[in-house]
């Protein structure tokens, strides 16, 4: 009896088994699998890559590379884990604040303890095999030139939005759409099956600049040198194209580097060449006299009187370093008159002046559409009296940028054809506006040859077998009380071959820290290295080789 009783007990068992296999394998089969799949089965992100940045060469600016994050489930990582001060160790993290923000965070189940670490430093991690630490892939950008071009480019955050410069101006442009997949995790979170993609990544669209990065390189060394080397406190270059507005170089001191943003403050990655302003001083001086000649009113040969040296106008006092006498328009561009200029806008309707400055782009934005770029200031014409109409025909009473400075000489480089300035690559000539007639722009380059001769104010401008046209500017900054006597930018802003001019360059270094403080002493060198190596870097012919002296050796010497 005892031994049916143990066979039944054992049957009924075996039985209970079966049906519970029944019940299990078969009658909540598809309870079972959802309920498997909710805890190991995932729809996880799949990052897009940035688009590519370059410049009109396609060389690299802005690169997206692959990296590994470092993210936790508080939920399934246990805190009190030996692992975790290796961790903390192998991530340069403080093992105490790190395990509060885990702490902090525990009802949630993707916390990132470290984003962006190099591939050898992920496998590492992985390596030490944490239940709830896993890895996620995402792209860091990258700029391989860094300092150099950084303030044109800009930057992204550590999500890869553009955070400033064109980074932030295209970020729309840039940015890809991530995509989507069903994956299955293992208990430590790592993907050990991708099931299905719901949607792919789309890759963001690349972005081809005007920027030339030779010419870049070569801006940026020079300014540098300047800024630094003459204890300058800042300063800024630009390089265009008159032909088409395209800016092949724009430099600004001081600089930062956007692979390394540790401590970065916003004085540093603030792009001065169109954001800052400033009173233009004497290189405004070519408009005025443009002005002039489109009013019918004077040409080239014009003699204006400018004894005694000093103009009079409602109680204040218009000066000369001397007195000139009576001279042309040219002698006035050449020896940068202010009483000169003075007297031609005096002589002058006001709103012949303002339309001529207004044409040339001062007192609006490029349209450059680059963020917070600055429209400078430049009031309304009916507003000025005779002292605002004396003071700004040689650039006091309005403030510029570098970039506007740029764009306005190279109406007069490009026979009167203004083109919007853009960083974007042109591969066809967009149409201008005329800003002033051919003949009144190469009459007004021909005196601006004039600055850079021998009995000029820019004659360390000059590039040898290159006719060089350009102009002059020291200007005495302005504080809250007024002009200060020893603070001023140095300017100088020109074009070559100024026969049929190919290039315009602007340089603004502020507040030169020597004694040295005119623009023809200080920015005009600058010009001239950046000029000279831009010339032969496009291969540019020179227009004047009659001045090259050709050294030929002495008969018999020696080698």
């Amino acid at each position: 009896m005892r031994r049916v009783l143990v066979l039944g007990v054992f049957a009924l068992g075996v039985l209970v088994l079966v049906g519970r296999a029944i019940d299990l394998q078969v009658l909540k089969q598809d309870f079972l699998r959802g309920q498997g799949d909710a805890r190991h089965l995932r729809v996880v992100t799949m990052p897009a890559h940035r688009g590519m940045i370059t410049d009109r060469n396609e060389q690299p600016l802005a690169i997206s590379t692959p990296v590994d994050s470092v993210w936790a489930n508080p939920r399934d990582l246990p805190l009190a884990d030996p692992r975790l001060p290796k961790l903390a160790r192998l991530l340069d993290l403080d093992h105490d604040e790190m395990l509060r923000r885990l702490a902090a965070r525990e009802t949630r189940e993707f916390v990132y303890i470290r984003r962006h670490i190099a591939p050898e430093l992920a496998a590492q991690v992985l390596a030490l095999e944490l239940p709830g630490v896993a890895l996620e892939r995402e792209y860091r950008r990258y700029y391989p030139m860094g300092e150099v071009a950084a303030h044109v480019v800009g930057f992204t955050n550590i999500d890869d939005r553009g955070q400033e410069g064109l980074e932030l101006a295209y970020d729309e442009w840039l940015a890809g759409v991530p995509g989507a997949k069903r994956v299955i995790k293992d208990r430590l979170g790592r993907v050990v099956e991708t099931v299905e993609a719901l949607r792919a990544p789309r890759a963001g669209k690349p972005l081809a600049l005007s920027i030339d990065r030779r010419i870049q390189y070569l801006a940026y060394r020079e300014l540098k040198q300047a800024v630094q080397g003459g204890g300058a406190r800042s300063g800024s270059i630009v390089v265009m194209d008159p032909r088409t507005g395209e800016v092949l170089a724009m430099v600004n001191q001081p600089a930062f580097n956007p692979n390394t943003r540790r401590n970065l403050r916003g004085d540093l990655y603030r792009n001065r060449g169109v954001t800052d302003v400033f009173e233009p001083g004497s290189t405004i001086k070519p408009f005025t006299v443009a002005a002039a000649l489109e009013a019918g009113r004077y040409q080239p040969s014009s003699q204006i009187d400018t004894g005694p040296g000093y103009l009079r106008v409602r109680g204040h006092t218009v000066r000369d370093i001397r007195n000139y006498g009576r001279i042309d328009l040219a002698t006035l561009m050449a020896k940068s008159s202010n009483v000169g200029a003075s007297k031609i806008a005096l002589s002058l309707e006001p709103e012949e002046l303002w339309s001529l400055y207004s044409r040339v782009g001062f007192g609006r934005i490029t349209g450059v559409g680059y963020p917070g770029e600055a429209a400078g200031v430049m009031s309304d014409f009916s507003r000025w009296n005779e002292v605002e109409r004396a003071t700004l025909a040689f650039g006091y009473g309005l403030s510029v940028t570098p970039l506007q400075l740029a764009q306005a000489y190279s109406a007069i480089a490009a026979d009167g054809m203004m083109h919007e300035a853009t960083f974007l690559r042109r591969d066809a000539t967009a149409p201008g506006q005329r800003a002033m007639q051919p003949e009144t722009a190469r009459q007004v380059r021909a005196m601006l040859e004039g600055v850079v001769g021998t009995d000029g104010t820019g004659t360390r401008a000059a590039v040898e077998g290159y006719r060089v046209a350009g102009k002059t500017g020291t200007v005495r900054k302005s504080t809250v009380g007024g002009y200060v006597e020893d603070r001023y930018i140095a300017l100088f802003a020109g074009m070559a071959p100024a026969s049929n001019p190919r290039l315009v360059v602007v340089v603004m270094i502020n507040e030169p820290g020597r004694e040295e403080y005119y623009g023809g002493h200080v920015a005009a060198p600058v010009f001239r290295e950046v000029m000279t190596g831009a010339l032969r870097l496009l291969n540019i012919p020179p227009d004047d080789l009659p001045a090259l002296q050709v050294a030929q050796p002495a008969s018999g010497g020696a080698a």
